[in-house]
């Protein structure tokens, strides 16, 4: 985002003077080595003040560790002749905020002429980092400036590329010329495609444009995980060619391919809606696991780990993918055998499967600890949500279309749901269990939030279901317990006994904790699951999503906070990335920090189509140049603190696709409920109202 960088510091004491945007380092998008911005530290050293400043490292949410580091490596550019005695000093600080000793910058760079990238490599040796492994990297947390020589001049320096590097990089090799597949243009943007390549010697791709045929200039670079390009070039009727080379450790570019060129042009609601859609499902058939078939949980995140609840989410989207003509039902067919023969294999916990597993192996990965080491009841019931729809939606007298479906069968009818109560007459579903801890976590489920669907999977369950007196025993349970837990993560009463009846921002909520909750709660369980067709005694659950929508949109617009950005046309507060952690935020103002995620508004489209269609048009058009990306939108951003999330979340980008296309054809909700398992659990619930 332009201004300046969340993840930086500064500070000073007069008369020395560091420049700051908010106490925080600039960002210019004039000057930069890699397109397209660099960090602007322009400072002035006198005897008496000081001034410090300080580059953050990003957390990037499940990151690989790939390499081990010896260097700090940083291009460095001047706008006049370096003075080596003013440079600043440099060290690092640690995330218990204690510092390495500082050092010298003149001691690892050459006086040069201004105007020039230097290069600058630092072995952390140096600075007395030592040892580096996967999990002590996480202790550094900043590269901290400190000032040189204190001679009372002003200087500007900018930094680009900043980050920690073997020193054994791969061997330079003469690289192949990339090959530009096509460039696809939209309203505002436009798709630039290559065909990927796998050679360990590319750092990343970088991609030039021209506006005018001749005169190109590189706009942006992409690491070699990714063949594609999202130019957000801000308007219709422009014109834009590209060209694409890569780029090795060293440095050394390729030659560049051959040009495509493409032009923007005026969108239609309906044609926004299909853009919106493939871009998203896009997370789900370019971005997933090869292996597996399945989705990770974020990109950029870990390679090899798939999420299984975000892959039940794509399945529903590439269902969705294939009636729009995005890909072929052949395409998916095999996909979808693909998924399939993986899940037979993987691990399963009495027939459940853990939350996270790797795509390579089929073995369990306790991405959130060793006691997360077994089944997932929710994220089982998100993925069988997604399953159950695809085996009615592969309904041919094919070989492969059979196989798909026989296989959701057999894992379908082996999961034991029963098992999951604990205890015989427990009241309650609960959440994990673990091969070698058992019920360590001990988490009952306890409706309202976003874990409907495992109480109705589980009294759907064939061979191993539940009775449906748990539906409200358990996830409506009024019971002491249940109030308690409501309460506790609330924060209010209102709710506590499951249903509310209480009135915020003219709308009567029947059920609900708070005032409705983060919209994912309205979201995940209906994606297949469809609300118009599931009343119980307390509720139609359309009319109180609608409700819970319409709570939070309005909340929104009123804007209590004094958020920037939020109105009619930039609303939804659900869970989300964040600055340093996964957040979830509602319509209350001790749970709100001015963070909105797309997928709020849009994933609502069945709910609030008018107010959701502004916010997909303002996301697109006022904020697409930082906020949309390869995948669709990028899973969140927080334009009080200059922030943008550099994620696309699995759990976030697919119910966009999914719930637009149940509000223009009802087709996944359709699907899902025609399942005879369904059908007969919904009866067996309703014969209780």
């Amino acid at each position: 985002m332009k201004g300046f960088h969340f993840y930086s510091k500064t500070e000073y004491t007069s008369p020395s003077w560091v420049k700051s945007a908010r106490q925080h380092l600039p960002i210019n998008t004039d000057v930069a080595f890699s397109p397209g911005n660099s960090l602007e530290l322009t400072y002035n050293s006198f005897l008496s003040g000081d001034w410090y400043s300080e580059i953050q490292y990003c957390p990037v949410r499940g990151n690989d560790f790939f390499r081990v580091p010896d260097i700090l490596s940083f291009q460095l550019y001047s706008e006049t002749d370096l003075n080596e005695t003013a440079l600043p000093q440099i060290a690092i600080r640690y995330k218990n905020n204690t510092y390495t000793k500082q050092i010298k910058l003149t001691d690892y760079i050459k006086a040069g002429k201004e105007k020039t990238w230097h290069k600058v490599s630092i072995p952390l040796k140096d600075l007395g980092v030592e040892n580096i492994n996967d999990s002590n990297i996480k202790t550094l947390a900043a590269i901290a400036f400190y000032p040189g020589e204190r001679d009372g001049k002003q200087y500007t320096l900018y930094i680009d590329d900043m980050e920690l590097l073997p020193v054994n990089l791969p061997k330079v090799s003469v690289l192949k010329t990339p090959e530009l597949k096509q460039a696809k243009a939209y309203e505002r943007h436009i798709d630039i495609v290559w065909t990927p390549q796998q050679d360990e010697h590319v750092k990343y791709y970088r991609i030039y444009r021209s506006l005018d045929g001749t005169n190109y200039t590189p706009v942006a670079v992409r690491r070699p995980w990714l063949n594609r390009f999202a130019d957000f070039v801000g308007k219709t009727g422009c014109k834009a060619w590209y060209k694409v080379t890569a780029v090795d450790y060293a440095l050394n570019e390729s030659a560049a391919s051959q040009v495509v060129s493409a032009t923007t042009s005026p969108m239609t609601d309906e044609q926004l809606l299909d853009m919106v859609q493939e871009a998203s499902f896009r997370y789900y058939w370019e971005g997933t696991e090869p292996e597996s078939g399945l989705a990770r949980e974020n990109i950029p995140g870990r390679k090899n780990m798939i999420a299984t609840g975000a892959s039940g989410f794509g399945i529903m989207a590439t269902i969705a993918a294939v009636e729009r003509g995005y890909i072929t039902r052949e395409e998916a067919v095999e996909r979808f055998v693909r998924i399939t023969s993986f899940l037979e294999k993987a691990d399963k916990f009495h027939g459940a499967v853990a939350h996270f597993i790797d795509g390579t192996t089929g073995k369990t990965e306790p991405f959130f600890g060793q006691r997360d080491n077994g089944a997932d009841l929710v994220e089982t019931s998100f993925l069988f949500q997604g399953l159950l729809a695809a085996h009615q939606y592969f309904n041919q007298e094919t070989t492969q279309e059979k196989q798909i479906r026989k296989s959701i069968d057999t894992l379908w009818k082996n999961i034991e749901w029963n098992w999951f109560k604990r205890y015989k007459d427990s009241p309650f579903l609960y959440w994990h269990w673990s091969p070698d801890q058992e019920w360590i976590i001990n988490h009952r489920l306890i409706g309202w939030n976003e874990t409907m669907i495992t109480y109705l999977l589980a009294i759907m369950g064939p061979k191993h279901g539940v009775s449906p007196e748990m539906y409200y025993t358990g996830w409506a349970s009024p019971s002491e317990y249940a109030q308690e837990y409501r309460i506790d993560w609330g924060k209010v009463t209102d709710g506590s006994m499951y249903t509310n009846g209480n009135t915020y921002f003219g709308e009567k909520l029947k059920v609900g904790v708070s005032n409705g909750g983060p919209l994912f709660f309205v979201h995940y369980s209906y994606m297949g699951l469809n609300p118009h067709q599931f009343t119980d005694r307390y509720v139609n659950y359309f009319e109180n999503n609608r409700k819970i929508a319409l709570i939070n949109y309005r909340y929104c617009v009123e804007n209590q906070g004094n958020y920037v950005g939020y109105g009619e046309d930039c609303w939804g507060l659900t869970a989300s990335d964040f600055t340093w952690n996964y957040q979830a935020q509602e319509p209350m103002p001790h749970r709100d920090n001015g963070t909105i995620a797309p997928t709020g508004a849009l994933a609502s489209f069945p709910y609030t189509p008018e107010e959701s269609m502004r916010a997909l048009k303002n996301y697109y058009r006022n904020f697409g140049e930082f906020l949309w990306g390869e995948y669709g939108f990028r899973d969140a951003c927080n334009l009080t603190v200059n922030w943008c999330s550099p994620l696309f979340m699995g759990l976030n980008q697919a119910p966009v696709t999914v719930m637009i296309e149940n509000y223009r054809s009802g087709l996944i909700w359709n699907l899902f409920m025609s399942h005879p398992d369904v059908k007969k659990g919904i009866e067996k619930i309703e014969v209780l109202k």
